[in-house]
Parts: C-alpha cells; structure tokens; sequence
C-alpha cells in the first residue's frame, strides 16, 4: 500500500525516533540518556491483502459457498492461514471448541520473542455466516491481520512487547471463539495481555473510517494515524459489544479497533466527508450471497490495513 508522501511522512512522525541527546560539557555530568527509537511500520501490500481474499473467496466456492463454522470451508480457511504462518516463522497454535453440535477452531499465532508479560494482540474472525463467504465479513480483517504478522517475519521486527494474532472461529454464532478463548486463560496470563486489537470489516463498498472509543491511547493510535493521512474518523457505534474484542473487554484488557460499517445507512454528512453514496448501506452485502470479492473497497481496505500495522508496530514497540 502506498501513501502520499506528505501522507506516509505525516504519519511517520506519530512514531518517529527522538534523537540521541549529547553529553554534558560540565566536568563529571552523567551523560543524558539514549532515547529508544521505534521502528516505523512498513508499508502493507494491498496486493498481499487482496491476494489472501482471493484464495478466501476460491475455498468458499470450493466448499458450498461459505467459510461457516463446522462447515469445511472454515477448516480450509483456517488451514490456509496457518501455513503461511508456519512458513513465516511463528509458533502457531490450533484450539479446538464445540458450538451448536459443530467443531470450531482458534488460530493463534505468537510472534519469538518480546517480554511475555506484555502480550499486543492483533485478532479477527476468520468465519463467514452460512449464507455466503464473507469476503468483506470478514475476509478483510483476516486478511489484513495475516499480511501485518508477516510483514513482522518479512522486516524482522523485534519488538520490546511479544506480539501475537489470533484468528477466531464462530463468532457468527455469538463470539463463541473468542470467548472461549478468554475465558480459558489464567487470571495471570489475561493479565499479560496489554492490549487486544480487533479488525471486522474494514473493507466495506461503501465505508466510513470507525474507531473504537474502549481505550483511549489505543483509540489515540488509530486516530492519528488517520489524521496523519487527512481521513477524518468517528466513534463505532454499529458494531459495539458485537464482535471480537467484548470478551476481552469484559475481562479487563484494554481494547480498540477499526471498523467501515455494515446495514446502516450512510448519512449525508458521512457522504460528504467520506465520498460514497448517503443513503445506502455501508456494505448493502452484509450477510447476504453478494459479500464477495467484489463487495470490496480497496482505498478502505488499504488505509486500514496500514493503520492495523502502524498500531500493532507502535503500541508493541
């Protein structure tokens, strides 16, 4: 993905590395401290992004049209994303639940190094609903996440925190992935986790640029990240509690993320500041057969997917 260059530099400021200060000139002065310098997040390829929605959109075809729970085309979707994983590096881990008579899975996957005892994870759903493959809900989210964790591989970032992403099954089905897997954490290790990105829908036809307002510095990150681009945001409202991040949320871990919006409508006000047409659906595919790669906005799905990698690189630096 490339920005502007008064873009990219904009935001490369948010992070940008203090210089080093000099030694005093008084005889005996302990010299100043280094500034510790944070690595500016790499670009995220679109092609990359769009490339792991293809391969989504071809395993729902393959497997009756969806990527559901306990339907094979989500055991293939999960499949997939693990072996790129695996190739890149990380310590991939696959944890199995029951929901509604069906087998469900968990994708997580940890990141070498980094101080365990402050965990920045970066997550989305990786099912679809039975009624279609879920390309925009949430391929993009998937697909986004899967391209941040391996440009951490491809850059070889080394952060000060562990990083780890996670990809959740059935939350179609009320959150069941995510929730089991918070709540089969120890008090000590949900502790551990500094803070929990979530990432559902970020590439809808018709998007609004959504923040969540949960924890504020990490509401702050994706905010100036778009201010830094000149894309004004609003609060997510369509979405609270309904996703991902609530199970975490309710169990004490700060959380944020990004959303483009679902069945509601697009008011003239958000027309006009965002372009797109008022009136109409954010993604007037939500739940339905058409959610497919074409039911895809690449400007939205590129911003997002860059300011997914800008938070994970500065909140885990």
């Amino acid at each position: 993905m490339k920005l502007s260059v008064s873009g990219r530099a904009t935001a490369a400021a948010v992070v940008a590395a203090a210089t080093l200060l000099t030694t005093g000139s008084i005889a005996g002065a302990a010299p100043a401290p280094e500034s510790v310098a944070i690595a500016a997040a790499p670009d995220i390829p679109l092609a990359g992004v769009k490339a792991h929605l293809t391969q989504l959109q071809s395993i729902a075809t393959a497997n009756g049209g969806n990527r559901a729970h306990g339907r094979s085309g989500y055991k293939a979707s999960l499949d997939y994303v693990k072996a790129k994983l695996d190739a890149a590096g990380f310590t991939t881990t696959v944890q199995q639940f029951t929901a509604s008579g069906r087998v469900g899975y968990n994708l997580i996957a940890d990141w070498p190094g980094g101080d365990a005892n402050q965990v920045v994870m970066a997550g989305s759903h990786l099912d679809s609903v039975s009624s279609g493959a879920g390309i925009n809900d949430n391929g993009t989210g998937s697909a986004a996440v899967l391209e941040a964790a391996l440009a951490v591989a491809r850059t070889g970032y080394q952060p000060t925190k562990h990083l780890r992403f996670a990809w959740w099954g059935a939350e179609e089905l009320g959150l069941v992935g995510s929730r089991y897997y918070v709540n089969n954490l120890s008090a000590a290790n949900r502790a551990r986790i500094s803070g929990y990105l979530n990432f559902d829908m970020i590439g809808s036809p018709n998007p609004g640029y959504f923040v969540y307002d949960d924890d504020p510095a990490i509401e702050k990150t994706f905010k100036d990240y778009f201010t830094g681009l000149g894309v004004p945001t609003e609060i997510e409202t369509e979405g609270d509690g309904r996703s991902d991040h609530a199970p975490f949320k309710s169990a004490g871990v700060p959380v944020g993320g990004l959303f483009t919006g679902a069945s509601r409508a697009k008011t003239a006000a958000q027309a006009a500041k965002w372009g797109g047409t008022a009136g109409q659906a954010f993604d007037r595919c939500y739940h339905s057969s058409c959610d497919t790669t074409a039911n895809v906005n690449d400007t939205a799905l590129n911003r997002n997917a860059d300011a997914l990698a800008h938070a994970v690189w500065t909140l885990s630096a």
